[in-house]
């Protein structure tokens, strides 16, 4: 890290300041892989949390929801892009609905 990173860093007030001298403005390449990675690891700590509360194994939710056990995995840990229908069949296959809001 070098001296002028770590004074920009320092003179950050909120989170929004932190991401840009981190990973640049929204819109630039690296903020925008940033965002996506940091969406995928959320929606794989939702399903991953959903899935041990509806008390299931991997290998149950793929049987359930007609999904490879290996995507539920990669899912669960941020590595996978995955359709929304994907989601929703997924999500199905321990009863639960999904729901989206725009922004």
């Amino acid at each position: 890290m070098t001296a002028q990173h770590k004074q920009d860093l320092m003179q950050c007030t909120d989170f929004s300041q932190l991401l840009d001298v981190e990973y640049g403005k929204r819109g630039t390449t690296k903020r925008e892989k940033f965002e996506a990675d940091a969406e995928a690891f959320c929606i794989g700590e939702i399903l991953k949390e959903q899935r041990l509360q509806a008390g299931m194994t991997q290998k149950e939710l793929a049987a359930q929801s007609g999904t490879p056990t290996q995507v539920i995995s990669r899912l669960e840990h941020g590595y996978s892009n995955v359709s929304l229908s994907s989601i929703f069949q997924i999500f199905a296959g321990m009863g639960k609905k999904v729901a989206l809001t725009v922004l």
